[in-house]
């Protein structure tokens, strides 16, 4: 976690990484929006207290999209979280640790692992490109949630209870592409039925020019 006792020194440095992340992403056109961070108590537009990241404003929907010189000015002189909204270039799919470890494992047995960001609170994140459903058996999955249009997740060095959020497989691993939603949807409810790593045959998971540079 960000913790406020951290020597000045390091919670500059911190401050440092977090936004050369987002303006990193947001040049690659991803939609970042700052979020709470610990210690910030209720300085904040939303006037709310930290408890786990959300967007500081509460018209971050209109902010989707934002230039990187604004994402720059958001993230001067303050840690915000990093989070990025969902449901126009970006989706996600959030499981649990069992599932996710699962799926990774599948995902690995196709040559074409997704983007995957794991929190400390034991919930994985599957990146995906943007889509309008998901497969009935993940919807009504009380330990999948769908993030899609009007949601946001965090991103990587996002400070959480307990830790920080990071990255299991990184976007530039591959070239910074996102998997097709279908196909990593596909892995997910496989690996939700149990299927083994070994009972996969290896396809295509990456669409074409789905970069997001």
């Amino acid at each position: 976690m960000l913790d406020t006792e951290w020597p000045d020194s390091w919670r500059g440095a911190f401050r440092i990484e977090l936004r050369a992340e987002a303006i990193g992403l947001a040049w690659r056109g991803w939609p970042v929006l700052p979020g709470t961070y610990p210690g910030a108590g209720d300085d904040t537009e939303s006037g709310s207290a930290w408890t786990r990241p959300v967007p500081v404003h509460e018209d971050w929907h209109q902010r989707i999209g934002a230039h990187p010189q604004q994402v720059a000015a958001w993230f001067t002189g303050r840690p915000h979280s990093l989070l990025v909204a969902t449901g126009t270039m970006i989706d996600a799919i959030e499981v649990d640790d069992q599932l996710g470890r699962r799926a990774a494992t599948l995902l690995r047995a196709t040559g074409h692992p997704a983007p995957i960001v794991a929190m400390p609170n034991g919930r994985w994140l599957f990146l995906t490109t943007s889509t309008d459903r998901v497969p009935s058996v993940l919807a009504t999955n009380e330990n999948v949630r769908w993030h899609g249009e009007g949601s946001y997740v965090p991103l990587p060095p996002t400070p959480f209870e307990h830790g920080v959020v990071h990255w299991r497989v990184k976007p530039e691993i591959w070239g910074w592409r996102l998997p097709a939603a279908g196909a990593v949807h596909e892995v997910l409810v496989r690996a939700l039925l149990g299927e083994a790593a070994d009972h996969v045959t290896a396809q295509p998971v990456f669409v074409a020019g789905s970069s997001a540079a």
